[in-house]
């Protein structure tokens, strides 16, 4: 019996959806079921995980607060500022510049991601150290100056090391902008911040919402920066998972931990839709 049009179309379509669809299930779905189960156990004499079922471990977060609270802070904060100085860059690269220098600018913006972050980040270490900007100011008579191991300093790695995840949503946006749109608004007598507030921003949106989202999310999990140049004074929950899981060997307070986090990525993720929607009116936003 030959098989029909929509059965040919559900088995190619069930072979290029399943080997994903398996790779996922496998390593992403049933590892976040084993840390919803831990996150509903208890901490073994010897550390690890001990079968349990309680709500202890989700009653006891607030012992962590000052890593939920600098997160909760400094990464909208870092998304913030990434967008501040990300939007004129991805304005003047995708509307100002002629398309034989886009390329080479939009290909400067993406060198830094071909090096490690942690070098990146030990080379701010250096210059946020005692013998870097410190020094240099002590030499124009500013003493005393403290910049490593603070949070303006993790405030700075941030935009440094997620800059160019925000300044690449937002240069397609722009990129796809129809010139004609803009002429035709000058034409008309507006003004260059009329024609920006009323034309480019609106149909930038989805990139802005898209950069802010993706730029938040992995700030939420963020541990490298705060580690190095928070020197362990701006803790992270990052932080605190690396804590509980390698050295407190406290898995399942760990796994409760970070299925809250996932509970806060997501109303992120759901909130930040939202804004874009009703900003954006009926166009289509796409988040992730």
């Amino acid at each position: 019996m030959p098989l029909t049009v929509a059965t040919k179309r559900r088995l190619v379509t069930a072979a290029l959806v399943g080997p994903a669809s398996i790779w996922l299930f496998f390593f992403l779905v049933l590892p976040f079921i084993a840390i919803i189960v831990f996150s509903f156990g208890e901490r073994a004499p010897e550390g690890g995980y001990q079968a349990a079922f309680t709500f202890a471990q989700f009653a006891n977060l607030g012992s962590r607060a000052a890593a939920f609270v600098n997160t909760l802070i400094l990464a909208p904060i870092g998304a913030a500022a990434c967008l501040f100085v990300a939007y004129p860059v991805a304005y003047y690269l995708a509307v100002k510049t002629s398309p034989q220098r886009r390329l080479l600018l939009v290909s400067l913006v993406v060198v830094p991601f071909w090096t490690s972050l942690l070098v990146r980040t030990y080379a701010w270490m250096y210059l946020l150290g005692a013998r870097g900007i410190p020094h240099l100011l002590e030499l124009f008579g500013i003493e005393n100056i403290r910049l490593i191991n603070t949070p303006g300093a993790v405030l700075l790695g941030i935009i440094y090391g997620y800059l160019p995840l925000m300044i690449m949503p937002i240069y397609v946006s722009l990129e796809k902008l129809d010139h004609r749109l803009l002429e035709a608004s000058a034409d008309l007598g507006a003004k260059p911040l009329s024609t920006f507030l009323g034309i480019t921003l609106p149909l930038s949106l989805p990139g802005v919402m898209t950069g802010v989202a993706l730029v938040t999310i992995l700030l939420l999990g963020e541990y490298l920066i705060p580690q190095l140049l928070g020197g362990g004074k701006v803790f992270f929950i990052g932080n605190a998972l690396v804590d509980l899981f390698l050295q407190s060997r406290n898995w399942p307070f760990g796994s409760a931990i970070a299925v809250t986090l996932v509970a806060v990525v997501v109303v992120v993720l759901l909130v930040a839709m939202r804004i874009a929607w009703r900003v954006a009116g009926t166009r289509q936003v796409d988040l992730v």
